[in-house]
């Protein structure tokens, strides 16, 4: 006789598994049989980190002395590193004392200052489309959605005054990321002055979420380039796209002190601080200079080359002007959404693209494609899908 199970907490009542945990899970058992599944959805780096990074995580690992618990805001050396990287590329002056808090990766940090911060019954603006961790940490965190729309014939950039007469009412956290995911749309320094300047008549945290400043982006930017922006701002940032160090899992928040502090009373009661040889070589990653950049970015630009030959067989139309891991594309007419299409390919021709609709509902209409993959990779889905 089956023992009734408990319900779960109402907290996750609204939450789905993530969308790539189930669709890797659906991938593997696909590989089982018949042609490997191309896939060209998930944006996990493929190329290594620079060999200075690994040189140093090897010797330090080596060293008897250096696997015990670590300290909760990082060692002083990744803390000074995150501050050098933003004076140097962001020409921003943070306090690597008081106002960087690495992290375990920056996904970790949505959940630390969704729970840090957000009450029930309070909102959070989110990006539709958006990474989909902002809703899920909203969520989790018992607050409400309030989705605020991204439109093309608005360069995917939000209407603070649409948002403004829509209502901000309990809004106590906005979420925006840019260069955007998924549509790679670049902010400019206007766009995070009046972000800043709207945070600060409705006292509202800001959040930036900013991992893709360095895929295919020649000027990186900050949105506490802003004067004053720290006063109400939090910007995350990570080594997992910018320097291939995904798996690694570090990460920063940098803000002020005050709003640190708020995120280390509940970071310190979720993990015991990072492998102290993985900060050591994350702070020699940091030291990378202009030419590491260009050379990743380099493949990225071949391959995007090669995506954009793959869309344009699939009829697809998208701009040439994007930065990030990714191509966001609006599908043809004849389809009826990416949804059908991503299945249709994935079932047919066993290559995996990513549907638009996981973003939001103004992704409905869009797919998109990682750079993920060698060209030949590509080019071999390329040949599938013909």
């Amino acid at each position: 006789m089956k023992k009734e199970l408990l319900d779960p907490a109402s907290r996750i009542s609204g939450v789905e598994e993530y969308y790539f945990s189930a669709k890797l899970k659906e991938i593997r058992e696909m590989n089982k049989s018949g042609a490997p599944v191309i896939n060209l959805g998930i944006g996990s780096p493929d190329l290594p980190p620079s060999p200075e990074t690994i040189e140093v995580l090897q010797s330090e690992a080596s060293k008897p002395y250096v696997h015990g618990y670590q300290a909760y805001n990082g060692i002083p050396e990744l803390r000074k590193a995150f501050a050098d990287w933003y004076r140097q590329f962001y020409h921003v002056e943070l306090d690597s004392d008081r106002e960087i808090q690495p992290l375990v990766g920056s996904k970790e940090g949505l959940m630390h200052i969704a729970m840090a911060f957000l009450n029930p019954g309070d909102v959070a603006l989110v990006p539709d489309p958006g990474y989909p961790a902002y809703s899920a940490v909203t969520r989790l965190a018992g607050a409400r959605v309030l989705n605020y729309p991204l439109l093309p014939e608005n360069d995917w950039l939000p209407d603070l005054d649409f948002i403004e007469l829509n209502g901000v009412h309990n809004a106590k956290i906005m979420w925006v990321n840019y260069p955007h995911m998924p549509t790679g749309k670049r902010a400019t320094f206007k766009l995070y002055e009046d972000l800043v300047h709207f945070a600060k008549i409705h006292r509202i945290l800001l959040v930036n979420d900013n991992p893709y400043s360095f895929i295919l982006n020649d000027e990186p930017l900050s949105i506490l380039s802003v004067p004053g922006a720290i006063d109400t701002t939090l910007e995350l940032n990570s080594l997992s796209k910018s320097h291939n160090m995904a798996g690694w899992r570090i990460g920063m928040v940098a803000g002020r002190p005050e709003y640190l502090n708020y995120l280390i009373r509940f970071k310190s009661q979720m993990d015991s601080g990072m492998f102290y040889p993985m900060q050591k070589a994350a702070a020699k990653a940091l030291e990378a200079g202009p030419d590491w950049y260009e050379q990743v970015n380099v493949v990225y630009r071949k391959r995007k080359l090669v995506v954009h030959q793959l869309l344009d067989n699939l009829g697809c139309t998208y701009s040439t002007d994007q930065s990030g891991l990714f191509v966001w594309a609006r599908i043809p007419e004849s389809e009826t959404s990416g949804r059908d299409l991503s299945e249709r390919l994935l079932r047919e021709k066993r290559v995996f693209i990513t549907p638009g609709f996981i973003f939001g509902f103004q992704g409905e209409k869009y797919i998109r494609i990682s750079l993920c993959q060698p060209a030949e990779v590509i080019t071999e889905a390329m040949n599938r899908l013909s």
